[in-house]
């Protein structure tokens, strides 16, 4: 008898950060916080991320983010999002988000 697969909660979070990058590695922790973010979500602005996560997922970006930016000269903002994506988000102008939930060939 087959089981039914437990669902996986997950948490919509926008990510945004502003790094210092005049100070001495600065440039260098910008391009791993993106590359964190990038592991976990997609870009939608220059320093904004859309991440869908679990919570194991989320305790591994989480450390992973704090453990690159320099909390003097850096910022981080996560935003929980009190619901899904589509009900909650409002893009005006150009939105290159993928849905990957979705169908990828159209």
């Amino acid at each position: 008898m087959l089981r039914p697969v437990p669902t996986v909660v997950r948490t919509d979070l926008v990510i945004c950060y502003d790094v210092d990058t005049v100070s001495e590695g600065g440039k260098r922790r910008l391009r791993r916080v993106a590359k964190a973010c990038e592991a976990y979500g997609q870009r939608v602005q220059f320093s904004v991320f859309e991440c869908s996560v679990t919570p194991n997922d989320w305790e591994r970006l989480q450390q992973r983010l704090l453990d690159i930016i320099d909390p003097e000269l850096d910022s981080l903002r996560v935003y929980t999002l009190r619901g899904p994506r589509d009900q909650v988000v409002r893009v005006f102008g150009r939105d290159g988000r993928i849905d990957f939930e979705g169908p990828l060939i159209q």
